[in-house]
Formats: C-alpha cells, sequence, structure tokens
C-alpha cells in the first residue's frame, strides 16, 4: 500500500510512513520507502531519503525530489535547524512536567546483535521531552531530539526509568513499538510543515487519553 503523502511539490515529498516499513531494503530485502521511488521520480535521477526513521517508527519522512532540495535538507540536519518533534506512550509517569536528559551513546555488538547504550565516551546526544497526558501507569511524551543518533529516543527514554511501550529492545516487547515522528517542519524557503496521524498502535495503548485533543509542538 502506498503511504499516505503529507505534503507535494515538484522537489519534497513528506509521507506518513507506517510502521513496520524499513526507508532502505536491508540484507535481508524486504519492503521498503525506496520500493516507491519511481512512482514519485520527477526527471532522470532520485528520488532520495533526506533523513531516516527506524523500520519500527512510524510518521513524517522527508523525500527530497530535486538534488538541490537534497543538498539544502542534508545541510539543514547538519546545522540542526530541522525541527523533529516525537510523540511516544512509556511506561511509567516522570514525576516533572518536562525535562532534558543528556547522554552520550555508542554502538555495541555482540554475537546476538547490536544495540545501542549510554557511554561517556559515546557520541553526544541530547532529547528534550515533556508530558502530553497520563493515564493508568502510561504517559505520553513528547519529544524533540537536538542531535540524531541511532535509537537516540528509545534508549534516551529507557535509561530515563520510562521504556517506550512496545521497544523490544529497550524495553518489553509487545505489538507494535509505541513511537510516533509526529511533526516535520524543515527550513526551507518557504518553510516547510508536516504532521502525521496518529497509529491505532499508540491509541490502542493508552486508551484512557483522547489523542486528538492532544495539540503537536
Amino acid at each position: 500500500m502506498l503511504p499516505a503523502i503529507l505534503y507535494q511539490s515538484n522537489h519534497l515529498l513528506i509521507i506518513d510512513k507506517p510502521s513496520g516499513l524499513a526507508c532502505h531494503a536491508g540484507p535481508r530485502g524486504g519492503a521498503s520507502v525506496e520500493d516507491f521511488f519511481p512512482q514519485w521520480r520527477r526527471g532522470h535521477d532520485g528520488p532520495w531519503l533526506a533523513h531516516r526513521l527506524d523500520a519500527d517508527t512510524a510518521g513524517c519522512l522527508a523525500i527530497a525530489r530535486r538534488k538541490t532540495t537534497l543538498v539544502a535538507l542534508q545541510a539543514a540536519f547538519a546545522a540542526h535547524t530541522v525541527r523533529k518533534t516525537y510523540w511516544a506512550v512509556v511506561q511509567g509517569v516522570p514525576r516533572e512536567p518536562h525535562g532534558t536528559i543528556s547522554a552520550p551513546l555508542r554502538k555495541q555488538t555482540t554475537p546476538s546483535g547490536w544495540r545501542m547504550v549510554v557511554d561517556p565516551k559515546g557520541q553526544p546526544a541530547i532529547s528534550d521531552w515533556r508530558v502530553l497526558a497520563a493515564s493508568n501507569g502510561r504517559a505520553v511524551l513528547e519529544l524533540s531530539p537536538r542531535t540524531g543518533r541511532t535509537h537516540q529516543l528509545r534508549v534516551h527514554c529507557a535509561d530515563m526509568g520510562y521504556p517506550i511501550v512496545g521497544d523490544p529492545l529497550y524495553g518489553k516487547a509487545a505489538k507494535g513499538l509505541c513511537l510516533l515522528a509526529r511533526r516535520l517542519v524543515l527550513p526551507l524557503d518557504p518553510m516547510v510543515s508536516a504532521v502525521a496521524a496518529v497509529p491505532d498502535t499508540l491509541r490502542a495503548a493508552l486508551s484512557g487519553v483522547d489523542f486528538d485533543r492532544l495539540e503537536p509542538g
């Protein structure tokens, strides 16, 4: 099924990537966002992923249709001028209404696979968070990463003691990772923004909360 398009121009697409769809095919193959590139192509080459989301993370994903747009977005991501806002349902409710976690991360590889771990010698990683709602021992957090490390939000939430519901690596596996790339704001001229729909996995994980009344940051 073709992912929903949240924003479209001759230069740029922002799609609502569903959970479970990888951005690009891995060594084992399988469906990926790149499978749809022929339908979205404008010109002789491209399009290109401007950034990436974990396969199990749903939400806003930017795809450049022109090389000039790709270069501009790569520069914006490198300069940390792209505004990314995530929503996550976590196990437990933080005592404070908001905060910042600064915990360097590094990749740890074992015979059974790899994961990211907090390590003072790792790459700097900073995430801002605030509580949007809480019910039945769980909370909806708005997460704003200042850096873009692999699995950053998943590790940071777990390190705070509030793992994301459905995270098999850093929490407890369940039906679907409850992490959504809710809003994406791109500093282009003119500025472009998009808001992704709240998937059923988040609604089911916290049925006592009306997600439609929560405002994206």
